[in-house]
């Protein structure tokens, strides 16, 4: 097999797993508060993360000169997960997976002000296009928009901070101890929960906190994997497999299908996506010096 496509296979399972642990929160967060299930999630988390360290080179790996952007990235990625699961509460599951798309949109049009990159026109017109297929989604003034749709909107711009901060400072770090820190800052931020969050787990939802998290470990590794055996150009537009096993998850487990608008609304963003990965990939390529 080649490299490619051991890559694109890395990828999808990766994105699968990252389904699977959206669709076991959302099931848990029929019961539980998000800080609960970010709670758990990271505290099964965690030993993984550092076992695939030291198997990747040892604790040396966890090294940081950086421990206040870790912090930083920490807190935002608690807001991400925190927000993003109170809207798997509120929304489809395949709805939620549709607006979380539009953080690489977002990512694109903070990159200006946050790193000072420019955006060319073609690029800041897939962005455009790409906030119309959400507006699509969401409907404002519609039945579809409510809290569900402005919370999950909130956990994309979280995620897109973490990835704009990512672009600046994840080159000075492994990236297993980038995992460590973000999975560590959110389970000490969530264990000072207040008392009255706490529900006690029933059987099946104990086994739902292990699933949350080892899907969430499963995720990262592969994903790292992908990105190590195919370029990001070839790997990372397999990322939007994530909604086609979300209509299948929803409809599977909750009888949840999505109307017409979530379909045109999705191309709308899935289309953007790619375009500007594919617009920004020629541009790297021309300002690559040549041999």
């Amino acid at each position: 097999m080649s490299p490619s496509l051991k890559g694109i296979g890395c990828m999808c399972a990766g994105v699968l797993f990252l389904a699977l642990g959206d669709a076991v929160s959302k099931w848990l967060g029929e019961v539980h508060s998000p800080l609960q299930i970010i709670f758990f999630r990271t505290l099964v988390s965690l030993p993984f993360i550092a076992l695939l360290a030291y198997f990747a080179g040892g604790m040396s790996k966890l090294r940081t000169q950086r421990p206040k952007v870790h912090l930083l990235r920490g807190v935002i990625y608690t807001g991400t997960m925190g927000f993003f699961v109170l809207g798997l509460t509120l929304l489809p599951l395949a709805e939620a997976t549709a607006i979380a798309f539009v953080a690489p949109l977002f990512v694109t049009l903070l990159s200006v002000p946050l790193l000072g990159e420019k955006i060319e026109p073609p690029v800041l017109a897939a962005s455009l296009v790409g906030f119309a297929g959400v507006l699509i989604v969401v409907r404002p003034g519609g039945s579809a928009f409510d809290l569900g749709a402005l919370v999950l909107v909130a956990a994309a711009l979280c995620y897109a901070l973490m990835m704009i901060t990512a672009r600046r400072y994840g080159g000075h770090e492994h990236p297993w101890g980038v995992g460590f820190y973000m999975t560590l800052v959110p389970l000490v931020l969530t264990a000072a929960r207040p008392p009255w969050v706490w529900q006690t787990p029933q059987t099946w939802h104990w086994l739902g906190f292990l699933g949350s998290g080892v899907f969430g470990v499963g995720a990262t590794a592969f994903i790292t994997l992908a990105f190590r055996f195919a370029p990001a150009a070839i790997a990372a537009p397999f990322d939007y497999t994530a909604m086609l096993w979300a209509v299948l998850l929803g409809w599977w487990f909750w009888g949840e299908l999505p109307d017409v608008w979530v379909w045109v609304g999705s191309v709308l963003i899935i289309g953007s996506g790619l375009a500007i990965a594919y617009m920004e990939r020629r541009t790297s390529l021309k300002r690559r010096p040549s041999a």
